[in-house]
């Protein structure tokens, strides 16, 4: 597809166009999204890490020819980080060389604004897909703080006044559910839980992204895979390390698994808990 003035006319449509990008969307993400889209709703797309949540969103924009804008969460971001900031060292330089004669109001003009991530995408005039990432990793103040962008695309600065989208983005909202999220921000969006594929859907994956991969490899790791999920393990194997795993193993020229476990796991607990069990042994 890859224009941006183009519209997505069904959940079909946005299943091939993703699938177009090497992401193999169920129907009811593809409907998901379409809806999204449809509606101007935010999408919140929750699951377990590693399942394809911040892949959907870099996969629509790169379908739909649009801009994509992440906002990266993490513990302690704050307004300053994600919507902007001023130009302190050029604002202290005008102070400087008005000589004493600048007001308060002339250092908070627009040419001192720094532009964080959010503010891109509220003033953007070309489309966007605007991804807000782990947001679970936030605290409660930034949650609240998201309200106003998710419920009427606007955004208030104190110095500027409330500057509202010029034209709205699609928002992708995911969480790793790391956290319970409150309920004021879940009623602001669409949603959408992201399980682990089948395995049959996962060798289609990886397929996908290693077009040349042998068929046996390509089944062999997604059935590893399967019996990797089902161990309490510490860091349970997502999509992309599925890839990873199968392309090792390419690279080594053998679908023996366990030479390649560094590929898929990554916590040295893990990797002798499964050596010891030999959770592997018979794949």
């Amino acid at each position: 597809m890859n224009d941006p003035n183009a519209k997505l006319e069904s959940p079909a449509e946005v299943r091939d166009a993703l699938a177009a990008q090497d992401y193999l969307a169920g129907d009811e993400l593809a409907v998901a999204v379409f809806l999204a889209l449809e509606l101007g709703e935010p999408l919140l797309l929750e699951g377990e890490a590693g399942v394809g949540k911040t892949q959907a969103a870099k996969a629509l924009a790169a379908a739909t020819g649009a801009r994509l804008i992440r906002l990266q969460c993490y513990e302690g971001i704050d307004v300053h980080s994600a919507l902007y900031d001023w130009d302190y060292p050029r604002q202290l330089f005008a102070l400087r060389a008005a000589e004493g004669g600048a007001k308060e109001g002339d250092l908070f003009r627009r040419e001192f604004l720094l532009r964080r991530p959010l503010l891109e995408a509220i003033e953007s005039d070309e489309p966007v897909v605007l991804l807000i990432d782990e947001i679970d990793r936030a605290d409660d103040e930034f949650e609240a703080f998201l309200l106003e962008l998710l419920s009427d695309f606007q955004v208030t600065i104190p110095e500027l006044g409330t500057l509202t989208a010029r034209r709205r983005p699609a928002v992708i909202v995911t969480s790793n559910r790391t956290r319970e999220l409150h309920d004021a921000l879940k009623r602001r969006c669409l949603y959408h839980w992201i399980s682990h594929p089948s395995r049959e859907r996962e060798a289609e994956i990886v397929r996908a992204h290693l077009p040349g991969v042998a068929d046996e490899i390509a089944l062999r790791v997604c059935e590893g895979v399967a019996r990797l999920r089902a161990e309490d393990l510490y860091k349970v194997p997502g999509v992309g390390e599925t890839i990873a795993w199968a392309r090792a193993l390419g690279a080594l020229g053998t679908s023996e698994l366990e030479p390649a476990l560094g590929a898929v796991l990554k916590v040295r607990e893990d990797v002798q808990r499964v050596l010891d069990a030999r959770l592997l042994q018979g794949v």
